[in-house]
């Protein structure tokens, strides 16, 4: 039921007019809404009233409730906020009072709809509209751009084979849904300089929730007479209580256009479904509607993942060289062959319960670390040092691009972003004189912030501690089960009779080794989303410890801790694995112990296939498993909110649901909601350029993801989100500096992948300086050292020790045999492959940093066609304003020449005419 007060017959007069001929049911109800007011409420509220018959449903399908407009349907709602009444009624009621009192003298316009009108029958929403005045006052302030001249530049030309794009291609009024005009900050005497055609729609609905949004946000809610700084602004009145909700309305439901507005329907249609994930993203009506932050998450989200092809084609190109080289790889044709894998007797991989084993029973393993080890990887690692640098750039040049269009170039933070937090005010009781507004502020004092700064970095050091702590526990759990299954597993074979010597295999599948790794893998990354939980508390609580100043300020502090925590929490084992995990072993007889020898924890070895094929397993497993619980959380959690939503009889809301109701119900998008987005794609992006040399396949994999990711973003924007208040950004802010630095990392740490995990620099010497036939032919009799056992050793079961008949075993490392002067000391062989890895390591760094800082000295940062577009609109916006005030200020004499008397206007006139000329 729709509520009229005081303007009821008026109200009731223009609803009668522009409701639909055809809808008599309507009408009649308007109608009947009229004769019989609720005489009971001191408002005016309405009353249920029997229905006329066969109309039961007519109010709940009124279409007229279904609208962005007062009751009048002229004026606009540009922002709605909802409240209940509870125990603390009274205290809040006051508030509410003094708050929207103050926001009537800030000339906005209210109307109440009574808590009996809604579905629940607890909330009522109070509907606000910014008349022209209040809204060009306020452009005026915030320094809004607005057309004043449509642009003369010619559009760019059609390009030759136009034709192969235009299935990937939007039409042109989704793709543009407004002229290209010059544009200039708005002032408010100056409005006859600017195109305004339709006063009530010359400022789009974004720009005016923007404008309320900024009015809320700084309206005390103290009564007249008293001043208390403290009692200012919607969010406070948020977290109080006092409101449950504000938020602009979207302008139509997403599936069905609305009346002259069809935005959220096209940005549905054409942009949030997953059939569309093969066509461009319409990025000008995504700022139109949702404004120019949103906007440039969308344009960055789109732009890396168009140049993700690139870097997955290339990763699937070396890949396929991995497969097709299969035959020719004679390393592992050496450990499958019987007469030297299988002649060639290993050490035990662990103490007491592993048994000797042969080196053929790796073959299979050797056949996968081939797929992602071989010389191919080489070239991938320094072409993703070098894409790193070019997705940089010209994601420069599209930024730039983009804040020349969405009128950006001369944006400042707004005050908005950079105004005194509400939470900073309370906080602070000290008071300072500013030395630049001689206003009297809140501050912090040194030792006070020295104090919170202590205790954030004590807390922040112990919970990167912990997870440090949790890698170590993986670690100890993957040494000690991998003894469990040797254990198991030998006296299972050994109750069998089965006598072989080969290493033990899970299910004839699969080694310990390789089994451990991916229970380890699997653990650690429960962990992982276990501690991810936590750490997004943590990092909060301590932010808001810290008490920043400004919003912006706040977002940056946060942005770098939870980024902190997050990198510490993902990479941590993968870098274990790298650049730890077989390091520091030992060898046969003097093994390095985890925890000392007393606890007989033997450090890790790598797998036989190498470390390399353990590092893409950890990488594969973490990476791939985030993402799918990441689209799980996006996707499938809210279509089941829907589901137990339909089954509670809340189908179909719109049906039943006035605008604001239907608004009313959807998520909240918090002020860090597209903080939690980027933060998904920067660890996205830590995955694919840290470790990307020991898994190609990563930008294929993160290229899908994407993909899917813009769609289920936009699905959750269009489909699940309240509109967000719009606001400006002019680009990605911190999060640019952090995949800098990411970039620079990457760097290091794939020329240490390939130096230190992959196997190809001890490949490369002994090819080039140690085979006698300039062929990988006795690389593997080699690479391993002998060891002679002199008596059965400790760490060996007798029955081990009775089963063995050889008296040496080998083992991977380069040392003297048993027996030379310096046995069981590094040879010459691992010096030079030392040497070797430390020049390449050098060798690669160079070349790809004096690439990557070549090609962005090659690139501007800012394409030449902007930047002669910018110098041609500040030209003509000089120009332009110059003739203005030329025109009005002979208009100005002009009138003074009439308006003054006949006798004075001959001896004045050759002295206004000297003027107009000067002026000329």
């Amino acid at each position: 039921m729709r509520r009229i007060s005081g303007k009821a017959k008026d109200e009731t007069l223009i609803e009668l007019q522009s409701a639909r001929a055809a809808d008599v049911p309507a009408v009649l109800t308007a109608f009947r809404i009229n004769l019989h007011p609720d005489e009971s409420s001191g408002n005016g509220s309405l009353s249920e009233r029997a229905p006329l018959p066969g109309n039961t449903e007519t109010d709940k399908l009124d279409p007229s409730r279904d609208t962005v407009f007062f009751r009048d349907g002229v004026r606009r709602i540009d922002f709605v906020l909802s409240y209940v009444d509870d125990k603390d009624g009274e205290k809040k009621q006051e508030r509410r009072r003094a708050f929207e009192a103050n926001l009537e003298k800030r000339g906005l316009e209210l109307e109440t709809e009574d808590k009996s009108d809604s579905k629940d029958q607890k909330t009522y929403f109070l509907k606000i509209h910014a008349p022209r005045d209040v809204l060009a006052t306020y452009a005026d302030v915030l320094k809004i751009k607005v057309p004043f001249k449509k642009s003369d530049i010619p559009q760019s030309q059609d390009v030759a084979l136009e034709w192969l794009t235009q299935p990937f291609r939007l039409p042109g009024n989704i793709m543009h849904p407004e002229p290209d005009y010059f544009t200039y900050h708005f002032d408010k005497t100056k409005t006859d300089f600017f195109l305004i055609g339709d006063k009530d729609t010359f400022f789009p609905p974004s720009t005016r929730n923007r404008i309320v949004f900024y009015i809320l946000s700084r309206c005390a809610y103290y009564k007249e007479g008293q001043k208390d700084r403290e009692k200012t602004g919607i969010k406070r009145l948020l977290s109080n209580g006092t409101y449950t909700a504000a938020f602009p309305l979207h302008d139509c439901r997403y599936w069905k256009k609305g009346r002259n507005a069809e935005e959220r329907y096209n940005l549905y249609k054409h942009w949030a479904r997953f059939l569309c994930f093969y066509k461009e993203q319409p990025l000008n009506l995504i700022k139109k509607y949702y404004g120019e932050k949103i906007g440039i998450y969308f344009a960055w989200l789109g732009f890396y993942t168009e140049m993700l092809f690139l870097a997955a084609v290339v990763g699937l190109i070396c890949f396929i060289y991995g497969v097709l080289s299969y035959d020719d790889n004679i390393t592992s044709k050496e450990i499958c062959d019987p007469k030297i894998g299988g002649s060639i007797m290993m050490c035990p991989l662990c103490d007491k319960n592993c048994t000797f084993w042969r080196l053929d029973s790796t073959c299979l393993s050797s056949w996968q670390s081939h797929l992602f080890d071989n010389e191919a990887t080489v070239f991938f690692a320094m072409f993703m040092g070098i894409w790193v640098t070019l997705f940089l750039e010209f994601w420069k040049r599209r930024q730039a691009r983009l804040e020349y269009e969405w009128d950006l170039v001369d944006f400042e933070e707004e005050q908005q972003e950079l105004q005194t937090r509400p939470e900073f005010e309370i906080k602070c009781t000290n008071r300072r004189l500013n030395k630049i507004t001689q206003e009297m502020e809140p501050y912090l004092p040194l030792h006070t912030r020295c104090a919170r700064y202590c205790l954030s970095g004590a807390t922040v050091t112990f919970w990167i501690s912990l997870i440090l702590a949790c890698i170590t526990g993986v670690i100890a759990y993957r040494l000690a089960v991998y003894a469990s299954f040797a254990s198991i597993i030998g006296n299972h074979k050994g109750e069998s009779g089965n006598h072989k010597n080969k290493t033990l295999l899970v299910g004839g599948l699969i080694t310990p080794q390789l089994a451990t790794s991916v229970t380890a893998s699997c653990i650690n990354f429960v962990i992982i989303m276990i501690l991810n939980f936590f750490y997004e508390k943590v990092a909060i609580w301590i932010t808001d410890m810290e008490i920043p100043k400004t919003h912006l300020e706040y977002e940056n502090r946060l942005i770098t801790k939870m980024f902190m925590f997050q990198f510490v929490n993902y990479y941590s084992s993968c870098f274990y694995v790298a650049f730890f995990k077989g390091k520091f072993v030992g060898y046969p007889g003097n093994y390095t112990y985890m925890f000392g020898k007393w606890k007989k924890f033997r450090n890790e070895e790598c797998d036989p296939g190498g470390c390399l094929i353990e590092l893409t397993t950890q990488l594969l497993i973490v990476m791939a498993g985030k993402q799918l619980w990441g689209n799980i959380q996006e996707a499938l959690l809210p279509l089941m909110r829907n589901w137990w939503s339909s089954r509670k009889g809340r189908h179909n809301p719109e049906n039943h649901y006035s605008r604001w109701e239907q608004d009313h119900v959807l998520q909240n998008f918090s002020q860090l909601g597209l903080f939690y987005e980027y933060l998904e794609m920067v660890i996205q992006f830590g995955f694919i350029t840290l470790f990307v040399a020991s898994f190609p396949l990563a930008p294929l994999l993160a290229l899908f993801n994407n993909i899917l990711e813009i769609r289920v973003d936009a699905w959750k924007f269009t489909t699940q989100f309240r509109r967000p208040v719009a606001s400006k950004a002019r680009n990605i802010g911190a999060w640019q500096e952090i995949l800098n630095s990411v970039a620079i990392l990457s760097v290091v740490t794939n020329a240490f992948i390939m130096a230190f995990t992959s196997d190809m620099i001890p490949r490369m010497v002994y090819l080039y300086a140690y085979s006698n036939s300039t062929s990988m032919k006795g690389y593997i009799n080699s690479s391993l050292s002998e060891y002679r056992i002199p008596i059965r050793p400790q760490n060996m079961t007798e029955d081990n020790w009775f089963r063995h008949f050889n008296t040496t075993c080998r083992y991977r490392d380069y040392r003297h045999p048993p027996g030379h002067k310096n046995e069981y000391t590094h040879t010459m062989q691992f010096w030079h492959i030392l040497a070797a890895k430390m020049a390449f390591i050098i060798i690669m760094e160079h070349v790809v940093f004096v690439v990557k800082f070549f090609i962005a000295w090659m690139i501007p940062d800012v394409p030449s066609d902007v930047k002669a577009r910018i110098k041609r609109e500040r030209y003509l916006i000089q120009e332009h304003l110059h003739n203005y005030e030329v025109e009005r200020l002979k208009l100005q004499l002009s009138a003074s020449f009439i308006t003054e008397p006949q006798t004075s206007e001959t001896s004045l006139t050759p002295d206004k005419h000297e003027v107009l000329s000067e002026c000329l």
